[in-house]
């Protein structure tokens, strides 16, 4: 009779874990449908319209303490690629994303590269391309989870379809922080040169992305001797790219 009860319970057990992962299923596959077409729709959007935040900087401004630090936050003087020196176009490339007019988002060689060395117990360095970044501040929030990078991924490939490298590399600039707060080509081109963004030299351009990779450590106003080391790298690898001719695969 006791076995009897068991098989029972476990029959319903059963049923009821069956109920709950068909409920479940259902859900995720009503939901994917839904998120796919809203966030192509914004993808789209941002084609065409400015944002006029991130969700970069919006983390920052929501999650920082300092009340100084919060009024030094600036938005977005957005500036079309145009209106940009293409000397910072050529700066950002030599510096984050040399293979970027080639790719489709990302940067196979380089992804490899990080997981061997990280297999050789080598600390995990960053691989990501200049489309990454731009869907990760944009859209996303810090860190490494899963999820998160499968959603890196997802907008990356997106804006790589929808937007084109022209939309990207502009977006790129108008969104990246070039300092504490400091958000923009044109704000960081005003800020420390007291030019427009257009007027950025070669030096200027190769400083100002030489501090990217850590705006907040690095000071374009005090470059440290690191600094100026990487300001010389980045203009040797403008000039092996082939200088402003290179940009024009991009510009045109």
């Amino acid at each position: 009779m006791k076995d009897k009860n068991k098989q029972k319970n476990a029959g319903k057990n059963k049923l009821r874990e069956y109920s709950i992962t068909k409920k479940l299923l259902g859900f995720v596959f009503s939901v994917i449908p839904v998120f796919v077409l809203y966030s192509f729709f914004i993808v789209a959007l941002f084609k065409w319209i400015n944002p006029p935040t991130t969700a970069f900087i919006q983390r920052t401004y929501n999650t920082e303490i300092s009340s100084i630090w919060s009024t030094e936050i600036k938005r977005i003087r957005w500036v079309p690629l145009k209106n940009i020196s293409k000397y910072m176009v050529l700066a950002v490339i030599a510096s984050e994303d040399q293979k970027f007019p080639e790719h489709f988002g990302f940067d196979v060689v380089e992804i490899e590269k990080a997981i061997k060395e990280k297999i050789k117990g080598k600390r995990l360095r960053g691989a990501s391309t200049i489309s990454q970044q731009v869907a990760k501040n944009l859209f996303l929030w810090p860190g490494k989870d899963f999820i998160r990078k499968i959603l890196e991924s997802y907008y990356t490939l997106a804006i790589e379809l929808i937007w084109g490298k022209h939309r990207i590399i502009e977006v790129y600039l108008n969104i990246a922080e070039f300092g504490r707060g400091i958000y923009g080509i044109e704000n960081a081109a005003q800020k420390f040169y007291h030019k427009p963004a257009h007027g950025l030299n070669k030096y200027e351009a190769a400083m100002l992305s030489a501090v990217l990779p850590s705006p907040v450590r690095f000071s374009v106003h005090k470059p440290s001797a690191y600094l100026r080391e990487r300001q010389k790298w980045i203009l040797k690898q403008m000039q092996k790219l082939g200088g402003l001719d290179y940009v024009k695969k991009i510009l045109e």
